[in-house]
């Protein structure tokens, strides 16, 4: 089932998320609905914040940016990497690579038609669960990193604005106004609360 998608402003989405509980029975349904929901947006990742859940579960599918893009930008991007299709449940960044920082244009299915250059680590290692519930503690790189660190900061309750200097942020300050003020067009459901 596709679920509307929640945009910014909204509170869910400047809130740390609380963990999945073990017990939680309703998790193949929800892992479902996340992927059709990201899928239907035309999505990369998605959190479970954005489609009004306060837990800590993302999917990052990195494999048809992979797949979409050229075979240098790939080499670029990917750094030898084919890209991920995953579910990551209760993580837990652990560490990220300190001086491999590099900028590139990020959106967020929550802040629909708009976009920024954010710096972020090359590498992340990162401890999950999968949605079998078996852990793992995995490095990744590039590109999938960058949609991982950002998925992630979904569940701490950041965005990727939160994330700019004075002088980005303000120059977008106006177009996120009016997102929050419901004033924006989109091509998947979403909703303000």
């Amino acid at each position: 089932m596709i679920l509307p998608i929640v945009a910014y402003g909204a509170p869910i989405l400047q809130q740390k998320c609380f963990p999945l509980p073990a017990d939680y029975t309703a998790l193949p349904e929800l892992i479902a609905c996340m992927w059709e929901t990201m899928y239907g947006a035309s999505g990369c990742g998605l959190a479970a914040p954005q489609i009004n859940m306060p837990v800590r579960v993302f999917i990052v599918d990195s494999i048809v940016t992979y797949e979409q893009m050229e075979e240098e930008e790939r080499a670029l991007y990917f750094y030898g990497d084919t890209g991920i299709r995953k579910v990551f449940i209760n993580a837990e960044l652990l560490a990220v690579s300190e001086e491999q920082l590099w900028d590139d244009d990020e959106g967020c299915l929550s802040i629909p038609g708009l976009s920024a250059s954010v710096r972020r680590p090359w590498a992340a290692t990162i401890r999950y669960y999968d949605e079998h519930l078996v852990e793992h503690t995995e490095t990744f790189t590039g590109l999938t990193a960058r949609m991982i660190q950002h998925e992630y900061d979904h569940i701490e309750g950041r965005l990727y604005p939160d994330l700019l200097g004075p002088d980005a942020r303000k120059a977008i300050n106006r177009k996120l106004q009016n997102i929050k003020k419901g004033r924006f067009k989109s091509l998947y459901p979403m909703t303000r609360e």
